[in-house]
């Protein structure tokens, strides 16, 4: 339960950080470290959001009220899809091969999950 709440601040306040660079910057003012902070504080927000769905599911589907640290790690690896999408969009580079090739890299980054942890 500890690690949960933890979660929630961190992804709450991550949320609170993009918002705010999202209202009160733009990429040219903020530099290169502003762009790696913008992207890590989009992952930890969407790191939580993901948790949180997943939780739910693990709790209507499988009626399982303890979250394992490897769903955590999960969670971790589906989180970054969505990054993936908006680098590849960035550089102008989104169609069906390259989101097929973003779900691979999931899929085998899951089974890494599975099979070493």
């Amino acid at each position: 339960m500890k690690r949960n709440r933890i979660m929630s601040i961190i992804s709450i306040m991550g949320l609170a950080a993009l918002i705010f660079m999202l209202f009160f910057t733009s990429p040219t003012e903020i530099g290169p470290f502003g762009v790696l902070l913008f992207f890590t504080t989009l992952y930890v927000s969407i790191f939580g959001i993901t948790s949180l769905i997943m939780q739910a599911f693990y709790r209507i589907a499988f009626k399982k009220e303890i979250f394992r640290t490897k769903d955590y790690l999960y969670s971790a690896v589906l989180a970054f899809g969505p990054i993936m999408i908006l680098m590849a969009r960035s550089f102008g580079a989104v169609n069906l091969w390259t989101i097929g090739l973003i779900v691979l890299f999931l899929f085998l980054a899951e089974f890494l999950v599975y099979k070493r942890i």
